[in-house]
């Protein structure tokens, strides 16, 4: 497990880093081109031709969020795809898109480890991409998000892609107590993926923060695997936190279990030079 992995979203036809630098990154969500802060792009952009429709201006506060600044017409909503599966982008608060394009690749290892039989969850799974993604592969999915909006797009997203019909169960409910309760039930999952964020409330208020609550949902998460399971995935955004200690916290949750854990940093490829961009650190667990 000491070996760091990087994981590498490429550019796809409706997105794609195109260039970043001084502490900003230009991208492409379908035809509409943004501008958002990254204080990972350390390095001079490759060229001043950055012409956006909108840019991202945070606020002053640690909230996470802030306002766009339009530079010509956003429509309050686009379609975008990944294969077959179509999704709506939006200009949120929170600085992204109603979407994570670096999850690209993880979404891609839990399809190859899924099929009709297969049963997964997805945590925070916030607008369901990741979530359809899963599904195509015809497993069953359990979809989780505290947040009544988040659902109600994904189940838009699943809608349009034309898999509303496919065995998705949505739930509105705080992550930490369901997963809690799926252990007291004595549930178990062929696949997990956990996305959690920084800080966050569930629907009646309860309250999230991942240092303190992090340990003890991904031990319940590891009590719903079993030697049939295939994987769980954790991925961890904006914190300051180390690979090294989330893959020894997964090792030690999934001690029970044969297989390996992965740990590294996710990145996004920039279409200009190539270069990576780093995003997120993550480890996961897998059979094979």
């Amino acid at each position: 497990m000491d070996k760091l992995t990087t994981l590498i979203a490429e550019p796809w036809d409706d997105w794609a880093l195109i260039d970043s630098g001084d502490g900003q990154k230009y991208e492409r969500y379908g035809d509409i081109r943004v501008v958002r802060p990254e204080p990972q792009a350390m390095w001079p952009r490759a060229n001043d031709d950055w012409a956006p429709h909108a840019t991202f201006m945070p606020a002053s506060d640690e909230d996470g969020r802030g306002r766009w600044v339009e530079h010509s017409h956003v429509p309050a909503g686009w379609e975008l795809s990944r294969g077959n599966v179509r999704f709506n982008a939006s200009l949120t608060p929170f600085r992204h898109l109603a979407f994570f394009p670096d999850m690209a690749p993880q979404w891609d290892f839990a399809r190859e480890r899924l099929g009709p039989d297969s049963e997964a969850m997805n945590l925070f799974g916030y607008t369901g991409v990741g979530t359809l993604q899963m599904s195509e592969t015809g497993a069953h999915l359990v979809h989780v998000d505290a947040s009544k909006k988040s659902v109600d797009g994904a189940r838009a997203n699943a809608a349009l892609s034309g898999l509303d019909g496919n065995p998705i169960r949505w739930l509105v409910e705080d992550a930490a107590k369901f997963a809690a309760r799926e252990v007291r039930r004595g549930r178990r999952y062929d696949g997990i993926m956990l996305d959690p964020p920084k800080f966050g409330r569930g629907p009646k208020g309860e309250r999230w923060q991942l240092e303190e609550q992090l340990a003890p949902l991904v031990g319940d998460c590891a009590q719903l695997l079993d030697d049939k399971s295939r994987f769980m995935i954790l991925t961890v955004y904006a914190v300051r936190m180390s690979a090294l200690a989330i893959g020894e916290l997964v090792r030690q949750s999934t001690a029970h279990l044969d297989g390996k854990v992965e740990i590294g940093e996710m990145s996004v490829r920039e279409e200009r030079r190539g270069l990576l961009l780093p995003t997120a650190i993550f480890a996961r667990w897998s059979r094979s």
